[in-house]
């Protein structure tokens, strides 16, 4: 099974309501999806998230990291040949994370084909059903405290709140979110790098001393600022996530030995794909601390991919794979199923889809 053609199509999705963050708002998914071509006939699916404010990547540039530099590395190649075909991924260009995620995922979606059992079983089939948050959109109170209702209604009992625009208002938010939705339901928070660690220390300790019992609070300053993510990690109760902070095994590495988070958050946007995804999980579990699986503004195509690997990691103990569920319809069929809240893997091959 060689490698005989690789080509690249939009794919889209409108969101339910638009998506804030403090560091953007998107009203719709315009991503790319990637279709690897094998000498016998089969087809593999990935999917790449434009998302320019984390990794630098624009539509345009994901298109021509792909057509340029990455297809021309690997053509030819044996899929089976999985080392040799992530060396030559890797080396095919300098960082662009996103364009050598969604090969990635289309190389192992044609590698379990290969072997004609479901992605999640190949990597190594530890579950087979996940329990996914979902987001609410940092906006004003009252809008965010009637998301989360509406959320819970839908059946989430995990909420990841968005927050770091307004850190004075922050608290407040919060704190209305977690009185109107009760204690049974699971918040974690998101500064999405919003925050100064001292700004961080202060908030986060004025919600622990409100009561709102949060779980993590994830990325609380600039993801350049290891001795802040330190600061804050040593002055707080509350579990901290490193996100945007952690690309790479050695940002992992870093992360650990500077003891700057609690948490780590894996997604393949950020590491390039299942492949160095493989690694952080491997070196965090090696130094006892838990990963969470996450994801960027994707389709289901991505989302999926990313569902099979937390699937089969021990390690990963919390899932943030909502993507599916704050788009308006689905682009495409087959792959996990998501019903809100759960997501089930399938006995399809590979990650799922009829293409």
């Amino acid at each position: 099974m060689k490698i005989k053609d690789i080509k690249v199509a939009k794919v889209e999705a409108p969101l339910i309501t638009p998506f804030k963050t403090a560091l953007r708002t998107v009203h719709s998914i315009h991503n790319i999806a990637v279709y690897i071509y094998t000498d016998d006939g089969q087809v593999g699916i990935g999917e790449a998230a434009p998302t320019a404010v984390i990794t630098g990547e624009t539509f345009g540039s994901i298109t021509h990291a792909i057509e340029h530099y990455i297809k021309p590395a690997i053509m030819g190649l044996d899929i089976a040949d999985i080392v040799h075909l992530m060396e030559r991924l890797d080396t095919s260009i300098y960082q662009n994370t996103s364009a050598k995620a969604a090969v990635d995922m289309a190389i192992y979606d044609l590698c379990a084909q290969h072997y004609q059992t479901p992605l999640y079983k190949l990597l190594g089939g530890y579950r087979k059903e996940l329990t996914t948050d979902i987001t609410i959109s940092v906006n004003e109170t009252e809008e965010m405290v009637k998301d989360s209702l509406a959320a819970v209604a839908r059946g989430f009992q995990i909420l990841k709140v968005k927050v770091g625009k307004d850190p004075l208002g922050d608290v407040k938010r919060v704190v209305a979110i977690r009185q109107a939705v009760g204690q049974h339901i699971t918040l974690r928070v998101d500064a999405n790098q919003g925050w100064t660690p001292k700004q961080a220390v202060q908030i986060i300790g004025a919600l622990e001393d409100a009561g709102t019992n949060i779980e993590l609070v994830e990325q609380p300053v600039h993801y350049s600022n290891l001795a802040g993510m330190q600061y804050v990690t040593a002055n707080t109760l509350t579990n901290i996530l490193a996100d945007e902070s952690v690309f790479s095994a050695r940002d992992a590495l870093t992360i650990i030995e500077k003891r700057a988070a609690d948490i780590i958050n894996i997604k393949l946007m950020k590491t390039g794909g299942i492949h160095q995804a493989q690694k952080i999980c491997h070196i965090a579990e090696a130094n006892d601390m838990p990963c969470m699986i996450g994801c960027m503004l994707e389709t289901k195509i991505s989302v999926s991919a990313a569902a099979h690997f937390a699937a089969s990691q021990k390690n990963i103990t919390m899932i943030d794979l909502d993507g599916p569920s704050l788009c308006l319809k689905d682009p495409i069929t087959g792959g996990p199923i998501f019903d809100n809240a759960r997501i089930t893997m399938t006995d399809a091959v590979g990650i799922g889809f009829s293409i």
